[in-house]
């Protein structure tokens, strides 16, 4: 094809080959991967060798879809949302489709509600693939169409292609629109959306443990206004309200209850607690009150301290108030299975407080103490990460204060041995070895190299690259692909290539050009923590996004071996900590149940006589 005359002379000189008449009504579109269509201002991206097929015009393609779409014939209509969702991907079709009002086609068949099944996945698939072109603004959509999609998202069993594609919707909605946001949350509950997560039992991915980590520090931070919101002492309706639940002999505060929850954290949030056990949990909180009321004096557990500290204890273990970290996926499943979790949370913890007072034979001088013991235990059963409240129970039950007096005393052993200085040696000693191991497993990944996707303004940009560094260390290969790649790349298809030598620095996050001029939205705060740049002679970059956290460590740590600076990803920590440890076992097999002595032995007085030697007769 010659690359110099005009598009609609190829076009007709291919027409007349063929005896083709009207070569206006029709286009060149690859014959492979996505089969765009070819444009004047997409035709330089063409290279040689690649196959491409004569199909009719994107205005005529687009005229007779909308046609057959509205066809009365079923199978005629499916066949043709079929073709469309797979052509909608195409910007140069989205444009004329969407010209000839065909979103609004689509949202009517949405709306009506009659498309079920395989048909109504290719129309919201087709519908999604428009929407992300950018050409028609989100505010557009109707409240019908919304209720109509948030339904699918509602219904407990819904088809997953169907739920898939509308959640996708969803999201470009909220991402996209101030108002529509405000509308979706009008239909869609954070509890639906959690019902839909409990189906199946597949493993919980690295991505899908931080969102949903993230969703349990925003649910708690939802308490923070009570935790730091304080009693009116002179409210006497709330004063009433305390009497009424006979925490007056229970609180610290005999004359006026109300002082007790003047203090911030936990303020008015350790009084909800309360009031919560004692409408919800009546048996257990009568029990409570009338097992101490028959204690000696000295012995009795004081429920409201109790109750206080225990609700400010359980603000610090689960970080209320803080924003989530980056990277962190250390979410607890049982917080997802109960609507009031927080406060079932603490009625099983104030029962494990007033049995383990028990068990301490405690008296209110002993009160530190004990709350240190039921930290210990609260903190040791969320680190077993229990499905369920009836689980941490379980949990509970078999950390009575008696096992934790165990569990110290051998960790303490434990630590003795791995604190004394020749172990510290040691491990100074390998750390080095460590390290050098950890650089050589991240440069002989940077030689297997990385699929990378290419930036774009749409959500799903179908377009590859794939770099890999020289076998000799001294140049990273780069190149465009048509489709992601099955296994290693060979060097001969990768056209560009920089010189390590060339390198200045590598700058992450916010740091990097390409991510300087995106917006704040939550989709780009997930690409930026996965992006990074190479900064190159003369004043070139190079930028990355990885596909996900692990890929991420793996190239920065590369990136900085080879420039000889230092690995600082929490995956280089991890593997370090896991390698060093095992290696330290590994050389200490030989002195289990050995004690190692603080000092080297001494040294013996020498022999009377040196007059000695090894008869070998």
């Amino acid at each position: 094809m010659d690359q110099r005359r005009p598009l609609s002379s190829v076009i007709r000189e291919v027409c007349d080959g063929w005896s083709l008449s009207g070569s206006e009504q029709f286009a060149l579109r690859y014959a492979d991967g996505p089969q765009l269509y070819i444009t004047e201002q997409s035709r330089a991206d063409i290279k040689n060798g690649t196959i491409l097929r004569l199909a009719i015009s994107p205005a005529r393609a687009a005229r007779q879809l909308l046609d057959r779409i509205q066809s009365h014939s079923i199978d005629a209509r499916l066949e043709a949302l079929k073709e469309l969702a797979k052509l909608s991907a195409d910007p140069t079709f989205a444009t004329e489709f969407i010209n000839m009002e065909g979103i609004g086609t689509l949202a009517r068949l949405v709306e009506s509600g009659t498309h079920f099944g395989e048909m109504l996945a290719f129309t919201l698939t087709a519908f999604l693939e428009l929407m992300d072109h950018g050409i028609v603004s989100w505010d557009l959509i109707s409240i019908s169409f919304i209720k109509q999609i948030a339904g699918y998202v509602n219904q407990p069993m819904v088809d997953v292609s169907i739920l898939q594609r509308s959640l996708a919707i969803l999201e470009s909605m909220v991402l996209n629109s101030h108002s529509l946001y405000h509308r979706v949350a009008q239909e869609i509950t954070v509890g639906q959306l959690i019902g839909h997560l409990q189906v199946g039992n597949r493993p919980i991915k690295a991505e899908m443990a931080h969102q949903l980590y993230v969703l349990q520090v925003l649910t708690f931070n939802l308490l923070e206004e009570r935790m730091m919101t304080k009693m009116d002492p002179n409210d006497q309706l709330l004063s009433s309200a305390l009497m009424e639940f006979m925490f007056f002999f229970l609180l610290q505060n005999h004359v006026n209850p109300a002082l007790d929850f003047t203090h911030t954290p936990p303020g008015m949030l350790a009084l909800d607690n309360m009031l919560y056990l004692a409408k919800v949990h009546q048996d257990t909180y009568i029990r409570i009150v009338l097992e101490n009321s028959s204690r000696e004096d000295k012995h009795e557990c004081p429920f409201g301290r109790c109750a206080i500290e225990l609700t400010r204890m359980l603000c610090e273990i689960l970080q209320v108030g803080e924003l989530p970290n980056e990277g962190c996926n250390d979410y607890h499943p049982m917080f997802f299975t109960h609507d009031r979790a927080w406060e079932e949370f603490f009625c099983v913890c104030i029962q494990l407080l007033n049995k383990t007072w028990k068990e301490m034979r405690a008296t209110a001088e002993d009160f530190n103490k004990v709350m240190q013991v039921v930290r210990e235990q609260i903190t040791r059963a969320l680190a077993m990460k229990p499905s369920s409240i009836d689980q941490l129970k379980n949990k509970l039950r078999g950390l009575s204060y008696s096992e934790i007096l165990r569990l110290r005393q051998s960790e303490r052993m434990s630590q003795d041995d791995f604190q004394s200085p020749p172990i510290i040696e040691l491990r100074e000693r390998i750390q080095p070895e460590i390290l050098e191991l950890i650089k050589q497993q991240r440069l002989n990944r940077l030689c297997e190299g990385s699929c990378f996707r290419k930036l774009g303004n749409r959500r799903r940009q179908e377009k590859f690259w794939f770099c890999r560094l020289s076998l000799n260390h001294k140049v990273l290969h780069y190149g465009d692909l048509d489709e992601s790649p099955q296994g290693e790349v060979p060097f001969e298809l990768l056209s560009d290539k920089i010189p390590v030598s060339d390198i200045k620095s590598v700058v992450t996050g916010k740091d990097c050009p390409h991510m300087k001029e995106k917006s704040a939205l939550k989709q780009n705060k997930e690409v930026l923590e996965l992006a990074f740049s190479v900064l190159y002679d003369p004043d070139e970059t190079l930028n990355f996004v990885a596909p996900n956290k692990y890929e991420y460590c793996i190239w920065t740590d590369g990136l900085c071996a080879l420039l000889g600076r230092e690995m600082g990803s929490d995956l280089t920590r991890s593997d370090l900590d896991t390698l060093i440890s095992m290696e330290m076992k590994l050389r200490l097999l030989d002195l289990e149940n050995i004690t190692i002595p603080e000092a080297p032995p001494p040294v013996p007085k020498e022999p009377s006589s040196y007059n000695f030697t090894y008869n070998y007769s």
